[in-house]
Order: C-alpha cells, then structure tokens, then sequence
C-alpha cells in the first residue's frame, strides 16, 4: 500500500462522515482519523543496565515509596529519603538513616498515591526515573528493573533516540514507533520487557527542558501501529542509508513483515544530516608521492602471492600506485534491486621493488660454534674486555631495489565486509556489515562512500526528518511511506497503578550513607614530548565510555573502558587513518581520534 496525500478538503469531509457514523473512532490532533484499540496494560519493565550497578545502588525518592519484600509491604520511606540496597553474604540489605535491613533474595520500592510525577534518583545520575524499582540478585549483583507508565517511558526514550531539534511531526512518528515496539515487547513470563540500551531501545529516564518530545508524546498518547489486528513491530535505524531493507534480509524470519517497505528512500538520501563516509582514491600519483597508507596494505594482502612469485616485497612500504584507472561495486544483497553490495573492485597500474635484510649472513663452514662453556682460568688482557659503555650496533636495515611495473594493469577484487572496510574506516556502526557503498567519479579521483547507520529496517530517522522539515508532512504519512501496509488505533487512557498510604508506616528522612561513586578517572602525569599532545575523552555520552584496544583496529581486543573527560596523553596518530596511540598512567593502548578533544 502506498499512502496517498489527499488534499484538505478531502480530510475534512472525511472526518465529518467518520464523526456521524462510526462512533468508535478517535480523532488524532492532525486530523487523521485513528481507529479505537482494546485496553491494555501499559506498564512496562525497564532493565537498567546502562547504571553499571553491581554490588550496591544509592537511591534519592523524590517522593513516598514502600519496600516490599516477600509480597508484603515492609516499610515506608517518605518523599526525600535516602536509602542504600546492598549485596552482602547473598542477600539484599536496606540501609536508611541507622538503620540497617535484611530484605531477602529479591526486594520492591512501590510508590504511593499522591506522588504525582515523582520518582527517584540513582546516586550520580542526573535523570528521574518515574516509576517503581525491583531488585533481584542474579549471579551475585544486584539486577534493577524499572515498571512503569509507557507515557513515562517514552520521555526516557524520545529524546535520545531522535532529537530536541527535530520537527515536532518527525518527533510524533517516533513517539509512535517507539511506543508500539515497547508494548509489542511486553512479556509477563520474562524478568523485564526491555533493556535500556540500542539492544531494544535506548532508555536514560526523564529530564526535564525537552519541551517538543513532550509535545509530541502527548498529542500522539496512546497511539501504536497494528497489522492484521495486531500490533506491529516497528523498527527503525538512525539512517538507512537511501534504501529501506527488507527484515527476513537482515534478520531470517517466518514472520509476515508485509506492512514493511522495500525500495528507495529519497527523504534519507537528500538529509545532509545522515551520516556518510567518503575515502578518496586519486587517479594519478606524481613521481615521490604515495598513496594512502591504507589502500597500499589492503593491495599489499590482497596481492601477497602475486608479489612474492615475482620475487618482490609483499609489505605495503614497497606497493607503489602510480594510476587507479576503475573502481566499482557489486553482489548485492537480497536480490537485483538491493544497494547492499559485498564485493569491490579495483583495476590499478602499479610497482614493486625487492627487498633485502640488512647484515652480512655468517658461513657455517668457517664460522667456530663452541657447544660448551670453557672455563677461563688466565686473567684476561684490558683488550679483551668488553667496554660495556659502548653504544650497541645498529640493527642493520633492508636494502631495497628500485620500483619496477607490476605488468600493464590489475584487478584487485576484495570483500567490502570486513576487509576494504576495515581497510579505509568506512564502518558506520560496529553492530552492522550492511553499510550501502557507492563510488562516485569526479575528475580526478574516485569517491568511495558508505551510508547506512543502523538495520536500515522500517522508519529512518533522518529520513522522517527530512520529510517534515523539507515536506511538511505529517507524522502519519511519515509512518506510511515507511509501514504502508500498517494503520493506526490509540489505546485509551490508563493510569499508573499506585499504593494506598499507609500513614503508620510514615518515617522521618535523614542522611544518606556514602554514595558509591563513578569510576575514578586515570592520572596522567607523563609531560608531552615534541610530537605529543593532550586530550580528553568528550565526544561520548555521561553514561557512557571509550573502548581502549590493544591495536589500531575496531577487532582488537579491548583493554579497559575510557569514561568522560579522561585526559589522555596521545603519543601519535597511526597509519591506520583515524587512529591515534595513547596512554595514562595506567594503561597505553589505541583509540578513534574522532571521539577527543585536544586540549588548548
């Protein structure tokens, strides 16, 4: 199905005949009409992941909440208590003023009626959670699960997976989205429904000042996408790239996805916002001037045979390009249409040279080999000995040949996943081998591109954007162009279920125990040395941090994880384009360049 923008009139009298014959439709601000859906529990079961808490969480009520442990209400905590949960000798222990509590395995924090938005805090986190707290012990850390209003979820939620600054009809399409995949995921037999993370949807509680998410979450309230009766599952990336994907391509499956679209996505493509990686290839190469270090490696693998049958060195410091005269992609995947290509190809003119190893190799028939330690009892002569202040010979260095033609021209055929990705950084997103490469001919070089970040399945954010700050349209025909097939019904009103107050459990709030803090950032205490700089780790969220790996590559294993604002002292940028070698007090190792910021 295809949606169709009728002109205003045609909505208007549209509406009149829904409003005098079907009297279980509701009207959504908009003016499309959007059918009733059955009500439902709309609570949902949040795992916290993104806190990092193991052993202990160090909580702020803002307002009255009750423990209960065991099914049964244990104690109340008015708004403004302080409390710490603690794992010691396998069970949860309840700290609060001086007073200490053995809770058991599992434990609940419930609001009380009259909380109105309130919620509470985690110790070092600026974000309000609106809801009520389970904690379990699973494998000896404490496993927090927050149950709360979907409305409420989606303020968690809105603002982080698009932005503030988006069209307010762009904001309402992913309102949408992101409430009709929560509710979808809701599982009664399961610990949570959700973890807060791009796993399923990224989740950091509410903070207030995103006035146009909340704009959009409330004129959209309630309403979620449905196919066949049932709600649909609606996924959706950061860009896709100029091309929706087909969900059994990405993910093999025996479900009817058939309210999804397949095919081109100008809205995605014309966003000078969606992200796109470019690695140029020049035509030609003046006599002394190299390629980029990254495209002579992947020549220097791709061709090691051919060079050592020829008797030349396979490293990449002896590949010389001297003309790139094509370059293309192809073998698509998911069928003829598809712009996921897997293969890249090169035809190049280039040189090589020998290699020989510095030092002269010893003759085993003249050279004397003593198999036994002799004993030297005479005293040896001041000539003889050794003058150990002498600065060690130099380690010999290769001599090469001059560079000779590798024949007229070669084709060098390479995988796109991983290997010319990995080669020239083009990756966009660790998750995902599915970046939609194209090259792009100017006069004097070859542009390779990558675009995609994400599945590419159902709604692109930057196209939706797109369509409401360029087009003006609606939230509705941003969700049909990308789920023809889906329509839309709102559930209606239900709210949060709270406890009765129980005034003889009331206490007074006192002092907090000691929070637990964030980990502690690294000394740096090295001074620079002529090439060297300082910089800190910036271009990441508060909640979130740095791979530190053991090599230049995103493959490399990970040594420790970086957290904001962490100084670094950086020894050098890589060959590896990107990268830059770095260390701390504690630790050295290899970064992204993108995610710093140099110091002044």
């Amino acid at each position: 199905m295809k949606a169709i923008r009728r002109p205003r009139w045609f909505q208007l009298a549209a509406l009149v005949v829904a409003l005098a014959c079907i009297a279980c439709l509701t009207i959504s601000t908009s003016g499309a009409e959007v059918g009733q859906a059955p009500a439902r529990d709309q609570t949902i079961r949040v795992h916290l992941t993104r806190l990092g808490v193991s052993q202990r969480i160090d909580l702020t009520l803002l307002s009255a909440y009750g423990l209960w442990s065991e099914g049964q209400v244990t104690a109340r905590f008015p708004a403004g208590s302080q409390i710490a949960l603690i794992v010691q000798e396998g069970s949860i222990y309840l700290y609060y003023q001086d007073m200490s509590l053995k809770a058991g395995q599992s434990v609940e924090l419930k609001r009380y009626e009259g909380a109105g938005a309130g919620g509470f805090y985690v110790t070092n986190f600026p974000a309000l959670y609106e809801g009520d707290l389970r904690l379990d012990i699973v494998e000896g850390a404490l496993r927090p699960v927050l149950s709360l209003h979907v409305e409420d979820y989606l303020k968690g939620v809105v603002p982080y997976e698009m932005s503030e600054s988006f069209p307010l009809e762009a904001l309402k399409a992913q309102a949408v989205a992101a409430r009709t995949y929560a509710l979808r995921s809701q599982d009664p037999d399961a610990a949570y429904d959700v973890v807060d993370t791009t796993n399923d949807q990224v989740f950091r509680g509410y903070i207030a000042g995103y006035d146009l998410v909340e704009e959009a979450i409330q004129q959209t309230r309630g309403v979620c996408g449905f196919y066949k009766g049932e709600l649909a599952q609606c996924y959706y990336s950061a860009s896709n790239g100029g091309q929706t994907e087909r969900v059994e391509t990405v993910w093999p499956t025996s479900e009817d996805f058939g309210y999804y679209a397949f095919g081109e996505d100008p809205y995605d493509l014309a966003n000078p916002a969606s992200p796109v990686r470019s690695f140029d290839l020049p035509k030609t190469y003046a006599q002394g001037e190299q390629a980029p270090y990254a495209l002579r490696k992947l020549l220097s693998e791709a061709l090691a045979d051919t060079l050592t049958s020829q008797g030349l060195d396979a490293s990449p410091e002896s590949v010389e390009v001297r003309e790139v005269k094509a370059v293309w992609v192809d073998t698509p995947v998911g069928g003829e249409n598809s712009k996921w290509m897997t293969r890249l190809h090169m035809t190049l003119s280039l040189a090589g040279r020998t290699r020989a190893e510095g030092g002269q190799a010893a003759d085993p028939d003249t050279e004397e080999v003593s198999l036994f330690l002799v004993t030297q009892t005479a005293s040896p002569s001041p000539a003889a000995i050794p003058d150990v202040t002498a600065a060690p010979e130099a380690t010999p260095q290769p001599t090469y040949g001059p560079f000779v033609s590798i024949g007229e021209e070669i084709t060098v055929d390479v995988d796109i996943f991983p290997t010319a990705e990995d080669a020239f950084g083009m990756n966009l997103l660790n998750n995902y081998d599915n970046e939609i490469w194209t090259v792009v001919e100017t006069e004097d070089a070859f542009v390779l591109q990558a675009r995609r970040y994400g599945h590419g399945l159902g709604m692109s954010q930057r196209g939706a954007q797109w369509m409401a700050a360029a087009y003006q349209m609606t939230y509705e025909e941003i969700l049909a162009f990308y789920y023809p097939g889906m329509n839309l019904m709102q559930y209606p009103e239900q709210a949060s279920v709270l406890l009765l107050d129980e005034g003889a459990l009331s206490a007074t709030a006192g002092p907090a125990p000691t929070p637990t803090p964030r980990p502690t950032l690294m000394p740096v205490t090295q001074e620079a040395q002529e090439g060297q700089w300082f910089a800190l780790v910036t271009e990441i969220d508060d909640d979130s941090s740095l791979n530190l790996r053991a090599e230049p590559s995103l493959s490399a294993d990970v040594l420790m994880r970086l957290y904001k604002n962490q100084r670094l002292l950086v020894l050098g940028r890589c060959e590896e384009e990107g990268w830059v070698q770095v260390r701390t007090d504690a630790a050295e190792g290899y970064v992204m360049e993108s995610y710093l910021t140099k110091e002044p």
